[in-house]
């Protein structure tokens, strides 16, 4: 059995998909704990290579105390999804008493596909990930419609 790694820290960053580059914000957060900018950068942009540039990707790296690490990259917040799919720039100011949009039960489907490759939603089924998409979308005072009109 082997002795697992000391971990020195957890880096939780928003980076663009595949514009990982060693300035700020990547490089102070991972420079502090001595680990190798250039190889997270090309492992990051090869790995985040089939999304749209400028895609807001959450990623965790596990930094340990010998120098390496380990990360893994999230799918873009639902809220940034919902926003895209209405091509609004913000939810409503008043959510529950000003409708800043609609939404068909389509769109809610097609977002809760591409959520459930996110690690922590595997395991879920595809109508619990919906539900929670719609409580997002009403808080975001975005209206989900069976057909868009």
């Amino acid at each position: 059995m082997s002795v697992p790694k000391a971990v020195a820290a957890t880096i939780r960053l928003r980076v663009p998909a595949g514009a990982a580059r060693p300035a700020p914000p990547v490089g102070p957060a991972l420079g502090q704990y001595r680990l190798n900018l250039m190889a997270f950068c090309k492992d990051f942009n090869a790995r985040t290579q089939k999304f749209k540039a400028d895609t807001p990707m959450a990623v965790t790296i596990t930094a340990y105390k010998d120098n390496t690490f380990e990360f893994t990259v999230k799918s873009p917040s639902v809220s940034w999804y919902l926003k895209k799919a209405a091509g609004i720039e913000s939810g409503s100011t008043r959510p529950g008493h000003v409708t800043a949009t609609t939404l068909s039960l389509r769109h809610v489907y097609e977002i809760a596909k591409v959520k459930q490759s996110d690690p922590y939603l595997q395991n879920m089924p595809l109508e619990s990930i919906s539900k929670s998409i719609i409580g997002t979308a009403s808080s975001m005072g975005i209206k989900i419609v069976k057909d868009l009109e």
